[in-house]
């Protein structure tokens, strides 16, 4: 199966049968940063929100090792950008994000990548859902459907 395909130029389609094809993937989005972004990672638990943004930091020239937000909310890393990685899971609302003062991380000029977002009215977005395919062949199959970049192959 081909790993792109290209819906419109707002939507692309991308099936990833590795961790390198999810770090080529992650490559071709880094590219197109520019600071300021909010990406939002949409996904079941284990479908792989986690070893994208590991995937995209790497690509944003970050050195330490990335973890998974759960119990912190939120961990900062240094790259190209400040890389804001959010894990909203155990967020209740809106208003506690607020409380715990993670709104103020938003389009502050570095790329925020979150998890399980509660964030109600986020501006012009990054989107990826992330799934496993019904036709996977492998335990790293995945599909990718990317909304708000416009990627090139």
């Amino acid at each position: 199966m081909d790993k792109t395909v290209k819906e419109n130029s707002a939507i692309l389609t991308y099936y990833s049968h590795s961790i390198d094809d999810t770090a080529y993937l992650a490559q071709k989005i880094a590219d197109r940063l520019k600071g300021g972004e909010v990406i939002l990672l949409n996904g079941q638990l284990g479908a792989g929100k986690t070893a994208f943004t590991k995937c995209l930091a790497k690509s944003l020239g970050v050195v330490e090792e990335v973890t998974s937000p759960t119990f912190a909310f939120m961990k900062e890393y240094q790259g190209k950008f400040p890389l804001y990685h959010f894990d909203l899971y155990r967020v209740g609302d809106e208003d506690e994000l607020y409380e715990l003062g993670l709104s103020e991380y938003l389009y502050s000029g570095g790329v925020c990548v979150i998890e399980w977002n509660k964030f109600e009215e986020v501006q012009n977005p990054i989107v990826i859902d992330i799934s496993i395919p019904d036709n996977a062949s492998g335990d790293e199959d995945r599909k990718f459907v990317v909304k708000g970049v416009n990627l090139e192959f």
